[in-house]
C-alpha cells in the first residue's frame, strides 16, 4: 500500500508509466507538492524583494544610492552598452543581497569536514574581507565525495605522489600530439572493464565532456530529445551541435513517446523527410531533484522508435548500483543497450575530468571528431593515477574490500538520511537510492536564513533558489557520503530540525520573507 502511494504522488507530477515493467526503485520516488499558503507566501516574497529592487534601481539612477555594478565610462555614453543592465536585475537587487552564502572560501581538505575562512561585507555583499579568523570542523553536506575518496591517507595517496613527481603536474599538449601517456589507454581500458563496454576515452574536464563531445556526434538534421532538468552542460553541448532540439518532461514516459511518435511520422519540420539520428539525452540521478532515470522504460522507447540513448551518469557512477557501476547496475540492464554512456571522475572517484563510453566504433570516431579530444590537453599524470587507484579499489583489484564496503556505507547513509528527514516531516525531493537529497525550504529569505544559521551551526550546506530551480521549488541540497559518520548525520538532523522548527513561529516567518530586514536597509 505504501508504494503504491508512493507512486500516485509521481504521476501526480510526472504522468502513468509505459513502457516496460515497473521497477523497485521508481517507485519510492517523491515529489511531495507544498500547503497552498506556502506557495502563496512564497510568491509574496518575491514580489516583497522585486518591489525593493525596483526602488533601490530608482535611487540608484538619481545618485542617492551608490551604485556597484559594472557601468559604461561617461565618453563611451554613446557606445553600444556592453553592461546590460536591466538583465543584471537579478543579480544585483536579489543575487547580491545573499551573496554571502555561496562560493565561500575553504581552507583544508574538503572530506566529512571541513575548514572555512571567515569573511564580512561592509557594502552588503558587493565585497568581502576576511577577518583572519577560521570556522574549524563544519560538517561538509555539499561536496558530491560520494565514496570519500577526497582524502588525504598518505598511505592511500603514495602512488599518486609518485606519478605526481616522475610526469609533473601536467602534460601541456593534446593526446594526439605529444601528450599521450601509457596511463591514459591503461585508465581508459579500466573504465571500459568497469562499465562493462567495449572501450572509453577520456577527457581533462567533466563539463566539456558534454559539451564538446554532444557536437561532434549529432548536429543539423539530427533531432535531440532532452529531460528538461538536464545539467546546463548537456543543454550547451545541444545547442552548439546545431540540431533541433525538444525538451520533454522530466522522467515523463508519455511525454517522450508523444514526442519521439511525432519525430518518426512527421519528421523534419517544412520538408518532412525523416530525422537523420534522435538522441535521447538523460541523467542517472538529477543533482536537483534526486531523482533517478527510469532506465527500463527509456530503453524500451528507444527500441520502439529506433533512437539513441545518452546517458549522463556523472552523480550516478560509483554512487548507486551493488559495486557501483551506476543505473545500469541499479536497473540490471545490458550497459550495451545505451548508445553512449557518459560520466565525470569529479565526483565518486575524488578527482577531475570525464569519460565517454560505448562501443568501439563510437570511441574511435570521437577520437578524431571531438573538440575536446583534438584541442584539450591530456590529463594530469597525478589526476589519472588518482581515478585508477579509486577505480581499482571500488573493482576490488586492489586486494582489498575498501571499495565495496564504501558502497554499501554510501548507501546505508544515504538510506538513513533519507528515512530520518521524512520522519521528521520535511518534505524531500527524490529517490531513497539517490545521496542526493533535496529538502524543500520555498521561501527565498527562508533559504538564506537556513544557510547562514547551519554554518553557525557548523555544517555546511548548498541552498539552491531560482532561476536555478522553480520560483516555487527552493531548497537546500544535502549530499550524503560514505564518509559521514552516524554521529554528524544525527547532528545534521537536529540542527535541521531545530533551526526550521523555530522558524514557524511568526516573527521569524516575517523575517524569512524579508518583510523586516528590507524596510530598514541603510542605503550606502
Amino acid at each position: 500500500m505504501k508504494d503504491i502511494l508512493c507512486w500516485s504522488v509521481i504521476e501526480q507530477k510526472n504522468g502513468p508509466r509505459v513502457g516496460v515493467g515497473s521497477s523497485q526503485h521508481s517507485r519510492h520516488e517523491t515529489f511531495e507538492q507544498p500547503p497552498m499558503y506556502v506557495a502563496v507566501m512564497t510568491y509574496v516574497g518575491y514580489g516583497i524583494v522585486t518591489l525593493f529592487g525596483y526602488f533601490r534601481d530608482f535611487l540608484r539612477a538619481v545618485r542617492i544610492e551608490k551604485c556597484n555594478i559594472a557601468q559604461e565610462r561617461e565618453d563611451q555614453k554613446d557606445f553600444t552598452p556592453l553592461y546590460q543592465d536591466f538583465e543584471n536585475f537579478y543579480t544585483r537587487n536579489l543575487y547580491m543581497r545573499v551573496r554571502d552564502n555561496w562560493n565561500r572560501p575553504i581552507c583544508s581538505l574538503p572530506g566529512p569536514v571541513f575548514d572555512l575562512m571567515e569573511r564580512v561585507s561592509d557594502d552588503y555583499n558587493w565585497t568581502f574581507r576576511f577577518t583572519g579568523r577560521t570556522i574549524h570542523d563544519v560538517i561538509n553536506m555539499g561536496s558530491y565525495n560520494y565514496l570519500g575518496f577526497a582524502e588525504n591517507n598518505p598511505d592511500f595517496l603514495k602512488t599518486v605522489a609518485d606519478h605526481l613527481q616522475k610526469y609533473g603536474a601536467g602534460v601541456c599538449s593534446t593526446r594526439q600530439e605529444i601528450g599521450n601517456l601509457r596511463m591514459h589507454e591503461e585508465l581508459e581500458q579500466l573504465v571500459a572493464d568497469f562499465l562493462g563496454v567495449e572501450s572509453s576515452m577520456t577527457f581533462g574536464m567533466g563539463f566539456a565532456t558534454n559539451s564538446m563531445n554532444i557536437p561532434a556526434l549529432v548536429g543539423k538534421g539530427c533531432l535531440i530529445l532532452s529531460d528538461e532538468l538536464n545539467h546546463t552542460s548537456l543543454i550547451l553541448g545541444a545547442r552548439l551541435s546545431g540540431a533541433t532540439i525538444r525538451v520533454f518532461k522530466h522522467n515523463n514516459m508519455l511525454s517522450l513517446e508523444k514526442m519521439l511518435k511525432e519525430a518518426v511520422c512527421s519528421g523534419q519540420p517544412r520538408t518532412h523527410r525523416p530525422w537523420k539520428k534522435i538522441l535521447i539525452m538523460v541523467e542517472g540521478i538529477y543533482s536537483m531533484e534526486g531523482s533517478v532515470v527510469q532506465l527500463p522504460e527509456i530503453l524500451a522507447l528507444k527500441k520502439k522508435y529506433k533512437a539513441y540513448l545518452y546517458l549522463d551518469e556523472a552523480h550516478s557512477i560509483g554512487a548507486v548500483g551493488a559495486t557501483g557501476r551506476g543505473v545500469t547496475e541499479l536497473f540490471n540492464v545490458n550497459p550495451a543497450d545505451v548508445d553512449v554512456m557518459m560520466g565525470t571522475f569529479t565526483k565518486s572517484f575524488g578527482a577531475a575530468g570525464g569519460y565517454i563510453a560505448g562501443r568501439k566504433e563510437l570511441v574511435d570516431y570521437l577520437r578524431g571528431h571531438s573538440h575536446s579530444a583534438v584541442y584539450a590537453s591530456a590529463m594530469s599524470p597525478a589526476i589519472t593515477e588518482q581515478i585508477i587507484r579509486a577505480m581499482k579499489c571500488i573493482m576490488g583489484k586492489d586486494g582489498s574490500t575498501e571499495g565495496i564496503r564504501r558502497i554499501r556505507q554510501l548507501s546505508e547513509n544515504t538510506r538513513y538520511f533519507r528515512s530520518r528527514l521524512k520522519e521528521l516531516g520535511f518534505i524531500i525531493y527524490g529517490s531513497d537510492e539517490s545521496p542526493v537529497v533535496p529538502l524543500l525550504l520555498y521561501m527565498p529569505g527562508k533559504v538564506v536564513a537556513f544557510a547562514r544559521e547551519m554554518l553557525a551551526r557548523k555544517i555546511g550546506v548548498v541552498v539552491v533558489g531560482f532561476p536555478a530551480t522553480p520560483i516555487t521549488e527552493a531548497r537546500a541540497r544535502f549530499c550524503v557520503s560514505a564518509a559521514h559518520t552516524r554521529d554528524m548525520l544525527d547532528q545534521v538532523h537536529t540542527h535541521t530540525h531545530t533551526h526550521l522548527h523555530d522558524c514557524r513561529t511568526l516573527g521569524r516567518l516575517l523575517a524569512s520573507i524579508n518583510i523586516i530586514h528590507i524596510s530598514y536597509i541603510p542605503f550606502k
